[in-house]
Formats: structure tokens, sequence, C-alpha cells
């Protein structure tokens, strides 16, 4: 048997995600179940895979079936393809596994040439129908020039805003039969001064080529930022759906709208969703006119109306949760053209999870794997000040798409937004619209403003996926993107000016107004409290002041994972001791000016401990090269010379001494301590003195210090430094005549150490992977720099992601794994964790729980996400 590439709708469903990708899958299981779609088929996501390995061609087995598959569909539907008499016209569209809102390409009403048109219009007088098939046509020359032979859309906007300026019309509803029929013809002018060749009028020929357009689609510039953002892969390809075209254009008895089962961004029960009459599905996705309410379609399609409450009742009954859905009513008949698990806010993800828990839908364990884990950033992000609020009036409101308060400086382009970020700015991202091409700029923006579009534009879906600020379809504003400036309640704004939007209400305010950090409602408590009833990984923090350390330990922290001492040299007041030791002569004069700082450092761990309640606290030793503490200021250099009796120039060459050529590679980590062994001593001191303060004033706390030994690669480097550290301690003790335990660990961040974990682990009490620094041993790139090739590497697809946000589980993560089962053995009293940045990004998380962590350790702001992950991770195990 051939491979088969094509699948009718009526042979899926939607367990076939994988292979007709989510829309494909979605709409054969809706046909399974009786509800009205048109019928047609899907191009599988293997055929997008041999697209790419043929070089990026479509080939012939595969379009001799798609071809079948439009013969089916002909004989189901009673129309043919490039007939005058009865046309069948097509809809053309990409759907992957999971779901990337606009980041791909869709072609309608394909199958229309000069000829179709005139037969069409020839069989009908009704100018009112005549209007219709133009409006069709140049629709879908519009489309297919932009999407298939990626000439710019922004031609024919302007052809289209110019037309209606010269009929003094402001909508494209306006236009009659006859501009339209003009417009089409300016459109094809267009098409041949742009490509150098007539539009292509067979319909086959148009087919083939808007097939290829989806599957080239997948490895556009947007949709490979997108995957990288989403954890998509590239290889799983998208799969493309031809289905007959339904006219929600036809005439007033036709219109279009997308619904959502329960609000998306509060999650509340109520049908939610908007509904254009006369329009086609991208006039309200694309925000081009503002739609109604669908509660209004009640009113003018009542019939419709009622059958399609009916199907949203069955759907999400069906689905288990909250469902997007794209219609179309064409002369007063329901069709529905997709569904789909919606897209929501992270407030709404926890409520529609409890409401479905509590409505009996779903178990504790499927309500936790419905969320997203990194959506819940979202509700730990700023609002308002309701006192700054209250006091201030806003100039104007458009729809709150996205929440969140955001405030900065105007700009206008994506382009702007990036550089202004990139100089350390804050920005709002004010636009007519955004399209997919704009997605870079949104990311660098604190908030998203737009004039058009509704609540499922998108500039409203794409905010809500990272999480940022959006205020849509603010029609108030009268904007000049070409001067970059836009006037609003009565005031003229430029770029540059501050503004304030609430991406909850809506409201859009002149000037600053101050936000504050988020407060957490009662879902969250009760979904974090399911995660941690089900996860096996322990979640701490890394965490250097007690602030940072309390903030964890209220969103859930189990502990300190990471506790970098450096941070605290620092401080004003210890930074003059410290250079002192630098510039020290002897061991008796740097023992001297370690003693200046060690109260210090000890009054700091006491804080910690004390914050942390008995939880457990790991406090890294000095990690960073010597350079970075010296001063580079004349000022500062010459007190540093009165200080230590020394000449100016004498200084500056003990600093010049200090630089390094590499510093990564350098003077830093368990090799300070190796030189300068006075350092591991003076911190041990600090570490269990305060240790012992704390137990004495609260006995009932199990206060058990872990100091770890950072940077090491040979066995012999942890042997030394840790005997001068036990040595210390167990003095310390002795002579406060406390019984206080501790325990000395490793980082494991070279790669020899890794492979000598078993000799290691019979000198550690416990591993702790540093994955920044593994990760740029590993892949022998610097973290500082590698940003300044990452993005070709992205491009050749040679990464799909950044190997510091996302672990690199074969390679960095073979060597975690060989350092666990190396050294576990040798030592089953053993306990591992990771504390790079790598302990808070989900899919990590996953790998760690895999591998046999016993906790994972990520900034205070990211422990909920943590937690959500390693219980998805446990769940899923099960």
């Amino acid at each position: 048997m051939a491979n088969k590439w094509v699948y009718m709708f009526s042979e899926g469903d939607m367990t076939m995600r994988n292979l007709l990708g989510g829309k494909g899958a979605n709409l054969a299981e809706m046909t399974g179940i009786g509800l009205p779609v048109p019928q047609g088929f899907t191009i599988t996501t293997e055929a997008c895979t041999q697209y790419y390995e043929d070089g990026r061609k479509i080939n012939d087995e595969i379009m001799a079936q798609a071809m079948e598959g439009v013969k089916k569909m002909e004989e189901i539907n009673g129309k043919k393809f490039g007939d005058l008499k009865n046309p069948l016209l097509v809809s053309v569209r990409s759907g992957a596994r999971a779901s990337m809102p606009g980041m791909m390409d869709t072609i309608l009403n394909l199958g229309l040439n000069d000829e179709v048109v005139e037969a069409m219009i020839a069989g009908n007088d009704d100018p009112k129908f005549k209007r219709f098939v133009y409006d069709s046509y140049r629709r879908f020359i519009q489309m297919f020039s932009d999407v298939v032979m990626e000439v710019g859309k922004k031609y024919f906007e302007e052809l289209i805003d110019k037309m209606k300026a010269e009929k003094g019309v402001q909508f494209d509803v306006d236009l009659t039969a006859d501009d339209l029929k003009e417009l089409a013809r300016q459109f094809k002018a267009e098409y041949k001064a742009k490509i150098g060749e007539d539009f292509p009028s067979d319909p086959v020929v148009q087919l083939k080529l808007a097939i290829e357009a989806v599957f080239r689609s997948w490895d556009n510039p947007r949709a490979n930022v997108y995957r990288r953002d989403n954890d998509i892969p590239y290889s799983w390809g998208t799969a493309v759906n031809v289905m007959p075209m339904v006219f929600g254009n036809l005439n007033n008895n036709s219109g279009t709208g997308v619904a959502f089962t329960r609000d998306p961004a509060t999650g509340e029960k109520k049908l939610m969703g908007e509904f254009l009459v006369n329009a086609q599905g991208e006039d309200v996705v694309a925000g081009v006119r503002t739609p109604m309410p669908i509660a209004q379609m009640a009113e003018q399609f009542p019939e419709a109306y009622d059958e399609f409450v009916k199907v949203c009742d069955l759907l999400e009954n069906h689905y288990h949760d909250m469902q997007d859905m794209e219609f179309t009513v064409e002369n007063g008949k329901l069709y529905m053209l997709q569904c789909r698990n919606g897209k929501r806010t992270a407030p709404a993800a926890l409520q529609i999870a409890c409401d479905l828990v509590d409505e009996g839908m779903k178990t504790e364990e499927e309500a936790v794997l419905m969320i997203d884990p990194r959506n819940l950033d979202t509700l730990l992000h700023p609002q308002f000040d309701a006192k700054a609020l209250k006091a201030a009036n806003p100039i104007g409101k458009g729809l709150g798409a996205s929440p969140g308060a955001a405030c900065g400086k105007i700009v206008f382009t994506a382009d702007d937004a990036e550089e202004w970020k990139a100089r350390g700015e804050k920005v709002v991202l004010v636009r007519l619209e955004t399209s997919p091409e704009d997605i870079t700029g949104m990311k660098a923006s604190e908030g998203i403003l737009t004039v058009r579009g509704g609540m499922t534009s998108h500039a409203a879906v794409v905010a809500r996926g990272m999480g940022t600020c959006c205020v849509s379809g603010c029609g108030d504003i009268a904007m000049d993107e070409a001067n970059k400036k836009f006037t609003l309640g009565g005031k003229e704004f430029h770029e540059g000016d501050f503004i304030s939007i609430d991406g909850s209400t809506g409201n859009i305010y002149d000037g600053v107004i101050a936000t504050v950090p988020a407060s957490i409602s009662g879902n969250f408590g009760r979904v974090m409290a399911w995660a941690d009833k089900y996860r096996k990984l322990k979640v701490r923090t890394n965490a250097d002041t007690p602030a940072d350390a309390k903030k964890a330990r209220e969103l859930g922290a189990e502990g300190i994972g990471l506790c970098r001492t450096e941070h605290m040299f620092f401080d004003p007041d210890r930074i003059g001791a410290f250079r002192e030791m630098i510039c020290s002569d002897t061991v008796e004069e740097r023992e001297a000016a370690l003693a200046k700082i060690e109260p210090m450092q000890q009054a700091d761990f006491e804080a910690l401990y004390e914050a942390l309640e008995g939880c457990p606290v790991t406090i890294r030793f000095l990690d960073p090269p010597l350079h970075e503490f010296v001063p580079t200021e004349e000022e500062d250099i010459k007190t540093l010379a009165a200080t230590q009796g020394k000449t100016v120039e004498e200084i500056k060459t003990i600093i010049d001494s200090l630089h390094e050529f590499n510093p990564m590679m350098g003077h830093r980590g368990c090799r300070l301590a190796v030189t300068y062994p006075e350092i591991a001593v003076m911190q041990t001191k600090a570490v269990i003195k305060a240790a012992i303060n704390v137990k004495k004033n609260h006995p009932e706390w199990n206060v058990k210090p872990e100091i770890m030994i950072p940077l090491i690669g040979d066995v012999k480097e942890l042997k030394f430094v840790k005997e001068a550290v036990v040595k210390t301690a167990d003095e310390v003790i002795a002579a406060a005549g406390s019984d206080l335990e501790y325990e000395v660990g490793t980082m494991i961040e070279i790669p020899r150490a890794a492979l000598t974990a078993d000799d290691i682990a019979k000198e550690a009490d416990f591993f702790c992977f540093g994955t920044n620094d593994l990760t740029q041993m590993t892949f022998g790139f610097s973290r500082d720099d590698a940003g300044k090739f990452l993005s070709a590497y992205y491009d050749t697809k040679i990464f799909e992601n950044d190997p510091f946000a996302k672990l690199d589980q074969t390679g960095v993560g073979k060597l975690m794994e060989m350092a666990i089962k190396l050294g576990k053995p040798v030592n089953p009293k053993l306990h591992i964790g990771i504390c790079g940045e790598h302990g808070g990004d989900p899919t990590s998380v996953e790998f760690c729980h895999k591998i046999g962590l016993d906790y994972v350790s990520c900034s205070p702001f990211r422990v909920p996400i943590a937690r959500l992950a390693a219980a998805q991770a446990a769940i899923q195990d099960k």
C-alpha cells in the first residue's frame, strides 16, 4: 500500500491529532458526532515532512491523492471544481498538532477566476449577489497574492483605502459591486507588476500552490519564533485542511463569528464571542471591522443562534474543556468551521480547572494537567495601584484583551520596540492592528494597544499567550502611523510620551500610573494544593536576600537551593574590606580584612535562616573571579591605596594582574579557596555561627546548613577545601558546645565533575547541578556572547531553542544522568538538585523528574511554575 497522505473528514477522529493536526482531527471529530461541518479532507503532517525532504516540493503521489480528495468532495457537495455552472470553491487552511493562532497561513475562496465569476453572476441578476461574488474574488486575489506569492498585503490595503477615499465611504461593506470589480482588476494588475506573470486562473494550479504555501508557512519567521517560545518541535510539521467554502459574506442573512464556551479572560461559565453580519471569518480575526457581541446574533439569526448554543454545550461536554469555535451562517444556516480547546488567561485557566472539577467533568489530576505552567507567570504580574487608579481618569477605553498593567513610552513599530527595549526603555507598542510579523516587538513591550480588532484579534490572542498586557480595538484613537503620533481624548501623543494601559478593564491613561505586585486568588491556592499533592520533586528557590527568600516562601518554596554569597560582598559597607583582602600581601593582612566582613556575613546568614524557619538552606561559597570586586573609579582606587598604605600605582598594578583572558574559566570558584583558604575559613565561621545562634533561638527548627563548594573538576580540590571547612566548623561547634549538624557538597558544573562523579560522591554529601555553567562548558560557548550568533543557529535549524533557557537533554542531560548513576551507588545518602535557571523551565523540570533529582531550585517568581510542572511530570509518569 502506498502511503496514505490524505484523509476525508469522515475517516478521522480526535485521537489522530499527530497525523491530522489539531484542526483536522477536530473537524473529523465534529463530523463524527453529527455537527454541520462542510465536508472536505486533510493532507497529513507527514506530507509536510515529505515536502521538506523532497526539497520543498509536493510530490506527485501527494498531489494525486489531494485531487482524489477533491473528487470525493465534489461528489459529497454536488459541485465541481472550476465548473462554470456550479463551481466548487474551497478554503485551504493550516493546522499543526499544537494550536498556533495567527502563525500560519489561510486562503479562502480558492477556485475563482474571471470565467467562473462571470458565469456565477450570469445565473443571478440580484445586484447584492453580484457584489458578493466580486467581494469574494478580490479577497481571494488579495490572500493568494499575499500568502502564496508573498506580495505584501499592504499594497492591496492601500488600493482599498484609495478606492474608499475616492468613493467617500468609510467601510469595505459600502463599496458597490462595480467598485469591487474594479478593485479585482487593480489587484490582478498589482500581482502582475510584482510577480511578472498573470494571476493563475486554473483552479488545480491555484490549489497546488496554496497547499505548498501552507507547508512553507510552517517555516516562516513568525512560526519559528512562536515554536521556540512554546516548545513546539520543528519536526512536527503542519497538516493542510481543504474544505468547501461557506459564505458569511453572501448577504445580510449571512455572517461569521468566533466564540468561546466560557470567558477566556475570567473563566466565567457563559458564552462569549463576536459576530459580524455579511463578512468572512478573516474579518473577525483580523479585526478590520469591530464586531457585535454574540448575544446580538440571537436577534438577527434566532434559529442559527439556538442551534449554535446547543452545539456549544455538546462540544464542551464532549471535550470536557472550554471550546474556541469558528462558525459561519450562510443564508440562515449554521456551519462549524473549527473547534479547539480555547487559549485562556491564567486566572481563567485556574477558574475553569476548578469549575470543571466541581462540575464532575475532570479529576484533580486532569485539572492539574490542563494548565500551562508558563501561564502562571501572568498571575504574578503587576497591577495598577488601586489608590493611584482611583485618582486617575481614563482618556480612552478599548477592550481588555490580556490582563495586567503596563506603563511605558509610546513606540509605533515592532522594530522601534526592540531597539528601545535594548537600550533599557520600557515601551508600550501602539499599532492600528498588529500582524504576526510584529511578534518580536510585542515581546519587547510592556503592553500593546491597538486601534482595531476585537478580543479574538491577533494582538489579543498573542498577548494572552505571552502574558503581556493588551488593550485592543480602541476606535477613538486617530492614528497617524507615518508621523508617529495619534490623538486620543483631545490630546496629541508622540513617540516617547508616557502612557498607561489596563489589560483587565481596557482603560487607557495619560502618563505614568504606579503599579503594585500581583496578589493571588483562592483558585491559585486550590490548584497549587493539588499540584503539591501529586508531585515528587521538591521545589527550592535561588535567593540571596531575606526579602527574596520570604517572597519565595509565600509562593511555596521549600528551601533555598542556591544562596550566592558574593552578592553580599558588593554592599558599600563591605566592599572596602574585601578590596583590602584582595590587595593584601600576607595571610595575616588577608585574615584581618576578612575578620571585618565575617560578622556582616554572619548577620546575613542569620536573617536567611530566620526567613526559612528550618527549611534547608544551601550556601554556595565565593564563586566569581576577584577582578569583579576591584575598584574601577579613580576615587575608589585612591581610597584603597590610602587604607593599604600603598601608592596608587601599586594598587593599579595589582588590579591589572587580576585581569584574565577568559575569566569564566579563570581564577574563580573553588580555585579561590585553594589559593586563599582563609576565604573559605571566614565563610565557614559565618555560616556555622549563624546557624548555632538561630538554632538556639528556635530549638524546634531543623537548622542544618548545606555548604556548597563551586566549580569542582577534581575530587582532590573538593577534599582540600572540605578539610579546611570541616576543621573550622568542628572547632566552632565544639567551642559553642552545640550539637549542630551540617553538610558539605558540591556544584556539578564542569563536565569532568560529571564524568568522575563516582570519585566526587565519596567526599560530597550532595550534588547540585549548576546548569548555567555546565551548559556553557559542555557547548564550549560563553552565555554572555552566545546571543551574537544563536539567531543564525535558529535560522539554520541547528538549534531550535536557546540551550541556556531550555536544558539540552541530549548532551548536558546525558552528563547529569551519568553523574547520578555514578554517584548514587557510591553514596546512597547523596541528595541531588539543580539550581541553574533551568530549574524554572517546565520541560527542563519534567526532565529533572525523569532522571530522579530530589529538588529543583529557581528564582522566586518561577516557584509556582516549577511546582505545577513537577506535578504534571509525576502525573504523566503514572
